[in-house]
């Protein structure tokens, strides 16, 4: 029956923090089966990323974590930023110390730039309802962002906005 499922969860509120915290282990899953595939720091993070929004996320009845930024409720929003950083900023950490020494990046604080950029990621997600095309455009600023940040070549973050209708 519909009350059984409080025999595992004790609120609605523990129901959803587990739907989100396992949509982002599911991604994270996904990117460690294919890191294998990536040997330099830009390309374990492109797949880091897409591991996350899906290549195609736009379709988002596909994508718990981008279904979820559709809702107004600002603290299911705070939740979800916060499991993304708590999650994926850690890996994100490693990645950005290996392309510092690699010499693909350079970043002074490697921690707490990746917090940001996880932050900001999703701060973009949140406003997906804006009009048509503007959600490209903000992934293409942030890609511009993360290239002068991070000092990577040109084009290095493009992946973010790939796919997308203008």
């Amino acid at each position: 029956g519909k009350g059984s499922i409080y025999y595992y969860f004790e609120s609605k509120d523990e129901i959803l923090d587990s739907l989100i915290e396992r949509s982002f282990r599911r991604a994270i899953r996904e990117y460690l089966n294919c890191i294998n595939y990536e040997q330099t720091a830009l390309g374990r993070i492109k797949q880091l990323f897409r591991s996350v929004l899906k290549k195609d996320f736009a379709d988002s009845r596909r994508n718990l974590i981008i279904t979820l930024h559709l809702s107004d409720d600002l603290m299911l929003h705070n939740k979800l930023k916060e499991v993304a950083i708590q999650e994926l900023a850690p890996i994100l950490t490693v990645l950005l110390e290996q392309g510092l020494e690699e010499g693909s990046i350079k970043v002074e604080y490697p921690k707490e730039s990746a917090e940001i950029m996880v932050a900001a990621l999703t701060v973009f997600l949140d406003s997906s309802r804006d009009e048509k095309g503007s959600l490209k455009k903000k992934l293409k600023i942030f890609a511009g962002v993360l290239e002068t940040c991070l000092k990577t070549p040109k084009g290095s973050f493009d992946f973010l906005f790939e796919g997308f209708e203008q």
